[in-house]
């Protein structure tokens, strides 16, 4: 086809996966369009099928999608993936059902992390939020054990060389402490696996809490729980998509904050209109 939009940009902003993702499938053969097996340049437009796996896709339901985030209270103890193979708790199972596509985590908290986790329905959102060249900060709190120079602190924000390759803190700032334990505030622009807290193990510092608080210019609301969930308002939504580039686009009210008992999920409840 000529016509429309790209079968990954579509399947993405109906959040079925992320663009890469997607085009993994597109090689494998998964997809088809109008019974046709697809290529990483088919296009679909309103009235086209789309079938992945053999199962029909509502695409006409995305061309002109309602985008929604939540910002997720992660607390210690449960894994940032769909399905775990040892049966732990997911963050999935707090989340408020969709009928149609599926709720995409933005990067991941490692088990023993807590704090916030941004969730979308927008792949397209979700892979702009991650990827370096966005420059997004990312902000933990952070206890660690014993005393820190400040030689230590410098190395840290000159960089520190990991297995790898280089990282290190934007910024560092002292939240005080008592005792052994002392917190600090910093700020990292990527997402590698645990790099928080490889950086103070390199400098011989062992993390003993770790809390993201900030991610971009959202930040973990206070009054919000471990285990519960806040939508963000349309309003806020698209501010979110035109700081990584992507267009606003109008949307109904957002649903208030949710919770959910583990291994269970309820619908997002709905505000009322004003």
């Amino acid at each position: 086809m000529t016509e429309g939009e790209r079968l990954q940009k579509v399947l993405a902003r109906l959040g079925m996966a992320s663009r890469r993702e997607i085009d993994r499938w597109i090689g494998e053969g998964r997809i088809r369009v109008n019974r046709q097996v697809a290529t990483p340049g088919t296009r679909v437009g309103p009235g086209d099928r789309v079938e992945i796996d053999g199962r029909p896709v509502a695409i006409d339901r995305v061309i002109a999608p309602r985008t929604r985030v939540l910002l997720y209270h992660k607390p210690a103890g449960e894994v940032t993936t769909r399905n775990d193979p040892e049966g732990r708790p997911t963050v999935f199972d707090h989340l408020p059902r969709l009928v149609h596509g599926r709720w995409i985590s933005v990067g991941r908290l490692d088990i023993n992390t807590s704090g916030l986790l941004l969730l979308t329905t927008d792949g397209d959102l979700a892979n702009r939020l991650m990827h370096p060249s966005s420059g997004i900060e990312r902000e933990y709190a952070v206890r660690v054990l014993g005393p820190v120079d400040e030689d230590t602190l410098r190395r840290l924000q000159e960089g520190v060389e990991l297995d790898d390759g280089p990282a290190r803190f934007e910024s560092i700032t002292d939240a005080g402490g008592q005792g052994v334990n002392h917190w600090y505030h910093v700020v990292l622009k990527e997402g590698r696996n645990r790099e928080v807290r490889r950086l103070w193990e390199a400098v011989g510092h062992r993390v003993s809490r770790l809390i993201r608080v900030r991610y971009g210019d959202l930040k973990l609301p206070p009054r919000l729980k471990p285990g519960r969930w806040q939508e963000l308002e349309p309003a806020e939504v698209a501010a979110l998509r035109r700081s990584v580039g992507l267009p606003a686009e109008p949307q109904r009210p957002a649903a208030r904050p949710g919770r959910s008992r583990p291994g269970r999920q309820r619908t997002a409840r709905r505000t009322r209109r004003r």
